[in-house]
């Protein structure tokens, strides 16, 4: 049998198998494509198309949205190792930033013996991080791009091969459907570097985003620490309470684990209470939970506050961008053959799908027009205003 730790490695990757597989498949088939000699069509690179559209992009969002563009922005190319360490800086922190770096690097090789080593480590810091691993890194294959620190990136992994891999897929005669993938492709393109582009004239969202993640990734450390330090028979009556699957004797950190996933805030409160949550202003929970771990009401109650502003922060920087790419695109030929070409949709289609910080964007948009950038930028909602849109605009008036 594994030693408990090893166990633990495995256990990550294995949540991450789907991803890796996809991953596999794709490079499988870049391969395939690149050894097919009836397959002759090429694709301008990445760096090219890129380049070619940055100016005209930072042209574009300064006009619309009358915020200026740093000049220091610029565009880089991440092969997917790379672009998996980048999610990991991505994870906000005062307390681990070495810890969660180490943890992605450890992943991105597979390597379960150093994964193992910093479980041991600090594996309350694990429990915390690794659950960042997994929402990151399990969305790799569908991410074109990120925002970092004045830094577009690119996810040439996905970008690189996409085009080929979609016309491909669609079979011979490959010439007769190159123009439109090649159109649906720059329009990919437009897309991603737009949305990013309008993220980093966020700068106060970012800020306050960061701030809000740290303090919530602090309060789960704090909540992981406590939880590996209860007692072994409160544990058994927690696991049994919650009907937890019960692990043998000699795992002594698995049962711990298992509590921690699924008391950390992150999962309890928004599971149990659900997205309504958000806008609560007290946690009430179960009183059998209460006492067994009195400590749990004091914790909740603590993260409630950054994780509201976080929520709508994020809510709000997301909106504003998918609204921005949308009203700048929306009669650009490019973008619509990527919808129809590589989504599988249409523009009508697209533009309704709901969205939550879209729909609050436009509503200020009808009252502000483009001066309501700066002020959701310079002053973005609370949770309860992004509900109740009128609620914002009757406090910043």
């Amino acid at each position: 049998m594994l030693p408990e730790l090893d166990e633990f490695a495995e256990a990550l990757m294995a949540q991450l198998s789907v991803e890796i597989n996809e991953e596999k498949e794709i490079s499988e088939l870049a391969k395939r494509i690149k050894e097919d000699r009836n397959f002759t069509v090429e694709f301008d690179s990445v760096e090219n198309i890129s380049q070619n559209l940055f100016s005209d992009l930072i042209q574009k969002v300064d006009s619309y949205m009358g915020l200026e563009v740093s000049n220091d922005l610029s565009v880089e190319y991440l092969e997917l190792d790379e672009f998996k360490r980048l999610k990991g800086k991505k994870v906000f922190t005062d307390t681990a930033r070495t810890f969660v770096d180490k943890l992605f690097d450890a992943v991105t090789k597979n390597n379960l013996k150093k994964i193992s080593e910093i479980i041991k480590e600090d594996t309350a810091k694990f429990l915390v991080y690794s659950t960042y691993v997994k929402s990151y890194i399990s969305k790799i294959s569908t991410t074109y791009g990120d925002y970092l620190d004045n830094d577009i990136y690119l996810n040439m992994f996905i970008l690189g091969d996409y085009p080929k891999i979609i016309l491909y897929k669609q079979g011979p005669p490959y010439e007769v459907r190159a123009e439109s993938v090649k159109s649906g492709y720059l329009g990919a393109l437009k897309m991603t570097i737009l949305e990013e582009i309008v993220h980093s004239v966020q700068t106060n969202l970012q800020k306050l985003n960061m701030q809000a993640v740290i303090e919530v990734n602090t309060i789960n450390e704090e909540l992981a620490k406590t939880i590996l330090a209860l007692d072994d028979k409160i544990v058994t009556q927690l696991t049994e309470y919650l009907q937890l699957q019960l692990v043998p004797d000699e795992f002594k950190i698995a049962n711990k684990a298992n509590l921690f996933f699924m008391l950390n805030p992150d999962n309890f409160i928004t599971n149990v209470m659900g997205p309504d949550v958000m806008t609560y202003t007290k946690v009430e929970i179960d009183p059998k939970i209460t006492e067994l771990a009195p400590f749990l009401q004091e914790v909740y109650q603590r993260w409630l506050k950054p994780i509201q502003s976080q929520h709508a922060v994020f809510t709000t920087m997301e909106g504003m961008a998918e609204f921005v790419v949308q009203k700048i695109l929306k009669d650009d030929m490019n973008f619509q053959n990527y919808l129809t070409t590589f989504v599988g949709t249409d523009y009508s289609a697209y533009s309704v799908k709901k969205s939550t910080g879209k729909e609050f964007t436009q509503f200020l948009f009808n009252e502000f027009d483009k001066a309501t950038f700066e002020k959701l930028i310079a002053n973005p909602p609370n949770t309860r205003e992004l509900k109740n849109p009128q609620l914002y605009l009757n406090r910043i008036k």
